[in-house]
């Protein structure tokens, strides 16, 4: 069902985060949605055009994958949380797209991506909150069927209201390496935006590290995920077995920087959105039919 109607999406002809300034819930994100802009903004950086392959559009493009979205209700303007994540894990598999779901409050948003990807007979990647280690490993047994991958998304804990009302945790290295020796799929670690975490990641040697500042959305500290990726990228490469990122990658061009700066996958979050709001599920294969085919 197309939800144009009353949806918190304003349809910009760029979605670069200016049209939905701090729209919390909502689209928008904190600080006047600065690192929201900053990140679709950085990638058209003019420093980024030397790198091999990109004015021939000859470089690769990386793995794409559905970033793990809830809030529906609250955020998007559904209807019926269960109805979204049906309809965006359908549209995501009939484009090929690999796949993710997400965690929040109340637990319902995670127990109906799993029902999404489970109705199918799908894995995906399942990143989970921060909650406190008994918490998470009983959502890692939840989701034990339809996780491919299983990680934890460390910068929720700077979502300051949800912090408080779950009594999310800052996750040290011994934390995570409890969880990650409980996991019986690859365990990444999604967040990674501050220097602090380099050490956190240098200790804990994932499987997979995602740079990602929750797509400007969270109180964290300032700049791109683009930057942070290209400052840091290769000795993230180093502790991990693969970077992975996200925020603000509109075109093909995007994604081939992140793939040249090391990136071995990037999620995609508001275009998927916006095209399932639009168009239905078959919204995300037009989107993604555009997408490869731009510069």
């Amino acid at each position: 069902m197309i939800r144009e109607p009353g949806s918190k999406c304003h349809f910009c002809p760029t979605c670069d985060g200016r049209g939905c300034v701090s729209e919390l819930p909502g689209m928008g994100g904190v600080f006047e949605n600065a690192n929201f802009i900053d990140n679709c903004a950085a990638w058209r950086s003019a420093a980024y055009s030397v790198l091999p392959g990109l004015s021939s559009g000859s470089a690769e493009l990386p793995r794409l994958r559905l970033a793990p979205i809830t809030g529906a209700l609250q955020n998007i303007g559904y209807h019926d949380e269960r109805e979204y994540y049906f309809e965006m894990i359908e549209g995501c598999l009939d484009a090929g797209l690999a796949l993710s779901i997400g965690d929040g409050y109340p637990d319902e948003k995670l127990k109906y991506g799993i029902e999404a990807l489970a109705a199918r007979s799908l894995k995906g990647a399942v990143f989970v909150k921060p909650y406190p280690n008994e918490r998470i490993l009983e959502r890692m047994e939840w989701a034990a069927n339809v996780s491919e991958i299983v990680g934890v998304d460390i910068d929720s804990y700077a979502i300051v209201t949800m912090r408080n009302l779950v009594n999310l945790q800052e996750k040290s290295a011994a934390d995570l390496k409890e969880l990650m020796k409980a996991a019986s799929v690859p365990f990444a670690v999604k967040g990674v935006f501050k220097r602090s975490d380099l050490e956190l990641i240098r200790e804990l040697r994932p499987d997979i590290v995602v740079v990602s500042n929750h797509g400007g959305r969270v109180e964290t500290d300032r700049g791109s995920t683009a930057a942070f990726l290209s400052a840091h990228g290769a000795e993230l490469a180093r502790h991990c077995g693969e970077v992975w990122v996200d925020g603000g990658i509109r075109t093909a061009r995007d994604a081939r920087i992140a793939k040249s700066l090391g990136a071995a996958e990037v999620l995609i979050g508001r275009p998927l959105i916006t095209a399932l709001l639009k168009s239905g599920p078959s919204g995300i294969a037009d989107w993604l039919a555009n997408f490869t085919q731009g510069n």
